[in-house]
């Protein structure tokens, strides 16, 4: 089974800033391409950290703030949101380093790494470190816009019939809204975690129901039918 990766859906044609970028070309940049956020690459291409609207907005946050407005219990994300503000230049406003992935990576944990963290973008990086795309939260949930058709059709051809090696005509799969209920009766009962795991890695799931398999054979235990050392 193939596993959509950051590289079937990253953009390519990115936005990208240069260290020395002063502010308004980094607000024009995102504004004219429609992004909140964008990475920051060297002459070279690599990756050197990420100016997000949130760091823009700063400036503008702290800009009418005055100075009777600090106190000795500032917390730190405060003060450094107040640093931020007093940058001029993408070197100044980026989050650094950055968060980035290859592109071979499980789309499912991209987005789990972005959830994670609370960002909204990750930069696709080669081998070298050099930028190749970018992925954000709106392409990650792509991958849930799978017809259910197309679900049902790749477990029963690629979990049933080909990884589990059972009678696709003696399990029932129903997908609707890519939640996956399984049904009837598989030949092992070793058969019946697996089905559910693997139906539960195949992109465009969203959950997986399976009490209602039933099995021939326990191969699980020694005293249960069928057990061969």
């Amino acid at each position: 089974m193939k596993r959509a990766t950051v590289g079937d859906y990253m953009t390519v044609n990115v936005v990208t800033l240069r260290p020395e970028d002063g502010f308004k070309e980094i607000v024009r940049a995102l504004a004219e391409r429609g992004v909140s956020g964008a990475p920051v690459v060297d002459a070279d291409g690599r990756v050197l950290g990420v100016v997000s609207e949130a760091d823009i907005l700063h400036k503008e946050e702290f800009k009418t703030a005055s100075q009777e407005s600090r106190h000795y219990f500032e917390s730190r994300r405060h003060r450094a949101a107040r640093a931020k503000a007093a940058g001029n230049t993408a070197a100044e406003l980026m989050n650094a380093p950055a968060m980035t992935v290859p592109a071979d990576t499980p789309l499912v944990m991209a987005a789990r790494a972005m959830a994670q963290h609370g960002v909204k973008r990750l930069p696709v990086v080669r081998p070298d470190g050099t930028l190749a795309g970018i992925i954000s939260r709106g392409d990650v949930m792509g991958v849930f816009l799978t017809p259910d058709r197309e679900i049902r059709d790749e477990i029963i051809s690629e979990v049933i019939t080909r990884a589990l090696g059972e009678d696709p005509e003696r399990i029932e799969v129903d997908v609707h809204g890519g939640t996956v209920t399984l049904r009837g009766t598989v030949e092992r009962k070793s058969h019946i975690p697996l089905a559910i795991a693997l139906t539960r890695a195949i992109d465009g799931v969203v959950e997986v129901v399976g009490d209602d398999l039933s099995f021939t054979t326990d191969d699980t235990s020694p005293g249960g039918l069928g057990y061969r050392q």
